[in-house]
């Protein structure tokens, strides 16, 4: 008689995994009484032909669905490379070449999207007339729940040129250009703009703002009608319960037009006075800002949007006109307060404050990490935020731990299942019971185990792709986000170029060999990004192949970084840089996926950074550096980069050796726009924490030489990750800002009867 299964065979046995291939008849064979003993739960004593039959059709279709997916990331991830010869590259990526096989169109709710054209005010009301039309095609793409059998439909748009798009010059014969406009209509969802933390004002990126949230908003008016009154036929709508059952986040400032679009529709088409229209729309939204830098905040022309959208702009100025108006009875003779709050900045180029409008348009602001939210009230928007207290909150982000856990890293996954039950997946505060695991010398092992095991599969992985040898046993040492000043790219390449002058001046003397993996993309339009990418390769190419250096320091520059190569190298870290410049990150979610999946970090007291402290203890993670406080306090005395250049030895010869040309022979001023903004325009300051990191850094190699330490301190963190789960952060909006409550109510499989879910609930009400 042979053994019973553990949980953890039975759980591999049913597990996604088991899909990946069906290549050999033994594999078909282990597929079948797979799905015959847990699918359908029988042996083949008790089953029947039809059991055979189920069982049969359940392992092909996992050998269709495996090839498949293997298909699909054959034809996605073969993506053309981004680096050459050290810089980046923009390709285009036509990742709808092959279609999309999860989203379905649906061309019977596509709907009219108007641009140009000019404002009449008639005595039946105002008319925006004469516009140029674009149809928005909406495709579903349906989105699971975790096993609660919901789905969940996201919808998005495409743009389509009407059939009589132009047909005038069609008619007349002037067949090339009638095409060529019908191109430019569908230009508005060919492309998307790259940028991050960076405002490109380009007329293309306005219109594609405003086509989702016009083509949305239309989308979800007609949703109400129907559900108010089953039909969308033209009757007397009441608005008032719109907000009761709408929702709607701005998700940063890109939507922000909605705000005045919803105006449009209620004023100018529904017919509402302006008063309830405007108190319905600012029930309705509710605002996240995600960024303090203020050349990432939209300020559109205001030339520019009375061309594209010129109803628009009426709206805009009635909106700012009466919230000053507002302030000016508050604050009688206070000029300066209604210059910083108007919506429309004066001076130069007129322009429109998107995150303004985004403040007076909505019940709710908040940030995505307490000190962020902290910044907003009280440096960033702080007139807005004395005005209106109650408005301001907090919502720190957060990850979902399907992905970032259970689908990029089983075998952890299924390591702390053992421990701690497999509940943790909806739960994951159930991580702080892994806080009693510390201690467990075994279970300490287990974890280190299954870190090497990732390390050694994505070194393989390295190797192939960047043909260099990588030392498993070395730190993997990875700083992956975009490129971008604020982020400090540059102040881990000094670091690198330090740890390699220490390595030539004295190669015999003990060195923690390091793997150091920076990846990430920079803003098309974002120049300095773009001379760091290449500083970084630089060094990478002569370190690498530097014989005194050998194996002790290998720097990676991870190309065209992505979601899917996220998944392979969070996992295999023992590092994770967090290093920007205090009071810049908002938040950061790479900082959580990697806590999660058992890497340390080593960070300055910014965004997430501050709540991981406060959750696993400050002294389980590497902090270093200035303060919020302490950068003010730089600021207001006067930051000046010579200073550190002059006393410190080590940083005086990285920068001496970037500017000499050592790393760019070929080129040896090369890098001068680097050199001269460190010295002259770093608003964040990298030579001001370069000893502090450096120094940290030294304690990080030798926690690393104590292999069971390491692992104790990774338990820990990982024990601390409950709070960042996108679970806790979606509960919070629901409650705090939609006023939804949630939901425990499992829909049953659709071979279930439904009065099954309502049994479970409680009076057989469901919920």
């Amino acid at each position: 008689m042979s053994r019973p299964l553990s949980d953890q065979e039975r759980r591999k046995q049913i597990s996604i995994r088991g899909i990946v291939g069906a290549e050999s008849v033994a594999e078909l064979k282990r597929g079948f009484n797979r799905h015959l003993h847990f699918t359908l739960v029988k042996d083949r004593n008790v089953a029947t032909p039809r059991d055979y039959y189920f069982a049969l059709a359940h392992t092909v279709r996992d050998h269709l669905v495996g090839r498949w997916i293997r298909t699909q990331q054959y034809y996605y991830e073969k993506d053309p490379k981004k680096i050459r010869d050290g810089w980046q590259v923009e390709e285009a990526d036509d990742w709808l070449r092959h279609g999309n096989p999860w989203e379905k169109a649906r061309p019977e709710y596509m709907l009219p999207v108007h641009f140009y054209g000019r404002v009449e005010h008639t005595a039946t009301g105002t008319k925006w007339v004469d516009t140029q039309v674009v149809l928005a095609l909406p495709y579903d793409t349906p989105v699971p729940g975790y096993l609660n059998n919901t789905v969940n439909t996201m919808r998005l748009w495409s743009a389509r040129a009407p059939n009589d798009f132009n047909l005038r010059d069609f008619n007349v014969g002037d067949y090339i250009q009638a095409v060529l406009d019908r191109n430019l209509a569908e230009n508005i969802s060919r492309v998307l703009y790259p940028n991050d933390n960076f405002f490109e004002g380009k007329e293309l990126r306005l219109k594609q703002e405003y086509f989702v949230v016009a083509a949305t908003l239309q989308d979800i008016i007609r949703r109400f009608k129907a559900s108010k009154f089953g039909s969308t036929d033209s009757v007397q709508i009441v608005f008032d319960s719109f907000p009761d059952q709408v929702a709607i986040q701005l998700n940063d400032t890109h939507p922000a037009m909605a705000i005045p679009e919803l105006m449009r529709i209620f004023v100018d088409i529904e017919k509402l006075p302006w008063n309830k229209a405007w108190d319905i729309t600012k029930r309705t939204f509710a605002y996240t800002n995600h960024t303090v830098l203020p050349e990432a905040l939209e300020r559109w022309p205001v030339d520019l949007v009375e061309k594209l959208l010129p109803r628009h702009l009426q709206i805009i100025y009635e909106i700012n006109q009466r919230h000053l108006d507002h302030i000016a009875f508050l604050f009688p003779n206070d000029v300066d307060r209604l210059q910083r709050m108007s919506l429309i900045e004066e001076g130069g180029t007129k322009r429109i404050n998107m995150a303004h409008l985004c403040i007076v348009g909505s019940h709710a602001v908040n940030g995505v990490a307490k000190i962020h939210s902290e910044i907003v009230k009280t440096q960033v928007f702080e007139d807005f935020a004395a005005l209106e207290p109650e408005k301001f909150q907090n919502k720190t982000n957060g990850i979902t731990p399907r992905r970032w856990l259970l689908l990029c890293n089983p075998g952890l996954a299924e390591l702390i299942a053992e421990k701690i039950g497999e509940d943790y997946v909806r739960d994951l505060s159930q991580l702080t019971k892994l806080h009693e695991c510390v201690d467990d010398d075994l279970f300490v092992r287990e974890v280190a185990k299954v870190k090497q095991e990732n390390k050694v599969k994505f070194a393989l992985y390295l190797e192939k792709e960047y043909k260099v040898k990588i030392n498993p046993s070395s730190m993997f040492d990875v700083h992956v986000k975009r490129i971008h000043e604020y982020k400090r790219q540059l102040m881990n390449c000094l670091h690198v170029i330090t740890m390699y002058n220490r390595i030539r001046k004295d190669p015999a003397k003990l060195f923690v060999p390091r793997t150091v993996i920076i990846g990430g993309k920079a803003a098309p339009g974002y120049h300095m990004a773009k001379m760091i990418i290449k500083l970084i390769n630089a060094v990478a190419q002569v370190v690498n192949n530097d014989p005194i250096v050998g194996s002790k320091l290998k720097v990676i520059f991870l190309e065209n970084y992505r979601v899917s190569l996220a998944e392979k190298v969070i996992p295999a870290t023992d590092l994770s840089e967090q290093i920007s410049t205090a009071g810049t990150e908002a938040s950061g979610t790479g900082n959580m996926k990697f806590m999660l999946n058992g890497a340390l970090t080593i960070g300055t007291m910014d965004g997430a950074n501050v709540e991981m402290a406060e959750e696993a203890g400050e002294e389980n993670l590497f902090i270093f550096g200035m303060r919020v406080e302490d950068v003010t306090e730089l600021d207001r005395e006067g930051y000046n980069a010579q200073k550190y250049y002059d006393q410190l030895p080590e940083l005086k010869e990285a920068i001496d050796q970037i500017k000499s040309g050592f790393f760019s022979p070929e080129e040896p001023d090369l890098f001068s726009d680097v050199v001269n903004m460190l010295f002259h325009h770093d608003r964040f300051k990298v030579f001001a924490d370069y000893e502090a990191y450096v120094r940290c850094q030294e304690k990080v190699s030798e926690l690393y030489l104590n292999s069971k330490a390491w692992t104790k301190m990774v338990i820990r963190n990982i024990a601390a990750a409950g709070k960042f789960s996108s679970d806790r952060t979606i509960k919070e909006y629901a409650q705090d800002i939609w006023h939804v409550e949630p939901s425990n109510l499992k829909i049953p499989p659709p071979n279930e009867p439904r009065d099954a879910a309502e049994q479970n609930t409680p009076n057989g009400t469901a919920a």
